[in-house]
């Protein structure tokens, strides 16, 4: 039987692990995560089993959690012992789980090749969002995000991602609870990585995330964030159409060229022009436009009165971020006076301007701040991290 799944062979996960033990063997079993229904159906065909065998390990994986086939007593001890010896339901490996003091919590997940991407679940009263990577690393290089310091490593699969989501279940226990008492009631495509450049396995994983019959988030609790790949943003609305934020930053081409490379490629015109004809916009749902402040680089009241103009027509709401500051970063944070006052005009031209909390920024979880290890953030690098936050604090007398 064919595996469906991307092959990572033992040279790519190294001969030893860290202090000199032996890496143990890769389990070359077919890990199901992150196959549809059709492609089980297709497993099962495989093995002759009838195509019903493949609805009943769906709902085994997706609704129940299981990670054992023992678990799955409909299927007789003979189906379960054939599964059990050529197939696996996996979950990422942690390399690193990490609690912040506001309750933020981010993992570094491994996967089979050895790389390494960050989440972060961010707890609220109402609900509890899972901020997803879709890649290792970013090719994107915007000039104030951290993660874009780490070259591109590659795409994640459907599995990978979805694996994200089926982890983050696991430890906060949500498989357990009904719907109404679940920890993790929304997902953000905002990790590691630009979406919309590895859409085809993005789709996939929506998919399985927004299935009724699987996961079940729904479409209204999934929000893809891109920093404009114009193409993508029509291909991904034709198929899914998941809420829409764009992470804007400016409103002139030559100041988004700067902080947002990709710009070059596709300038805020062509990109407006995309955002308008976004499937959802028929339906009045809001675009989010993701705002960082800058000290005295995007924050004036020039700046937010071009941006009401921008946006003029779009449902719409601004989220302004505070520039979380990591080290070795040429930008300062705006004042919060200043902040106040560059949403106080967005406000009074009729749109939403939250000014987003920074979460998580003791563990490096907050936005902006992601990067892995295929790159690890080192104790030495949170350290220069919370000095600097400490010192801010001061000087502003907090």
């Amino acid at each position: 039987m064919t595996d469906p799944r991307p092959a990572y062979g033992a040279a790519e996960l190294g001969d030893f692990m860290p202090g000199g033990a032996m890496a143990p063997a890769p389990d070359e079993r077919v890990d199901v995560t992150g196959l549809s229904i059709a492609a089980l159906s297709d497993l099962f065909a495989a093995m002759g089993e009838p195509a019903f065998r493949a609805k009943q390990l769906y709902k085994w994986i997706y609704v129940r959690g299981a990670r054992d086939f023992a678990e799955m007593t409909d299927l007789s001890k003979t189906l379960r012992a054939k599964l059990e010896d050529g197939f696996r339901v996996g979950r990422p490996g942690v390399s690193a789980h990490q609690r912040s003091t506001d309750g933020t919590e981010k993992w570094l997940f491994r996967y089979a090749d050895g790389n390494e991407a960050e989440t972060v679940f961010i707890p609220d009263d109402e609900r509890g969002t899972l901020c997803v990577s879709s890649q290792v690393g970013c090719s994107l290089t915007c000039s104030f995000c951290h993660t874009g310091t780490q070259r591109l490593v590659r795409n994640l699969t459907p599995g990978d991602i979805v694996g994200q989501f089926m982890k983050a279940r696991d430890d906060l226990g949500d498989w357990e609870r009904s719907d109404a008492g679940r920890r993790l009631t929304n997902i953000v495509f905002m990790g590691m990585g630009e979406p919309l450049y590895n859409t085809d396995n993005v789709i996939a994983a929506l998919r399985l995330l927004g299935d009724g019959n699987g996961l079940g988030m729904g479409r209204r609790r999934i929000t893809l964030s891109t920093s404009g790949v114009v193409p993508e943003l029509r291909r991904i609305g034709e198929a899914l159409a998941p809420q829409l934020a764009i992470s804007l930053h400016a409103v002139t081409d030559e100041l988004r060229n700067e902080l947002v490379p990709i710009n070059r490629k596709y300038p805020i015109a062509e990109l407006m022009r995309a955002v308008r004809d976004y499937p959802t916009l028929k339906n009045a749902q809001r675009v989010t436009w993701e705002y960082v402040m800058l000290d005295g680089v995007n924050d004036s009241d020039a700046d937010a009165r071009a941006l009401v103009r921008l946006i003029e027509g779009i449902p719409s709401k601004i989220n302004l971020i505070p520039f979380n500051p990591w080290p070795g970063s040429a930008y300062e944070r705006s004042s919060d006076e200043r902040i106040r006052r560059f949403s106080r005009i967005i406000m009074d031209a009729g749109y939403a301007s939250p000014v987003r909390t920074p979460r998580g920024q003791d563990i490096l979880a907050a936005c902006g701040q992601l990067k892995s290890e295929s790159q690890r953030v080192g104790k030495r690098e949170r350290l220069a991290m919370e000095a600097m936050r400490q010192e801010k604090e001061a000087a502003a007398g907090l």
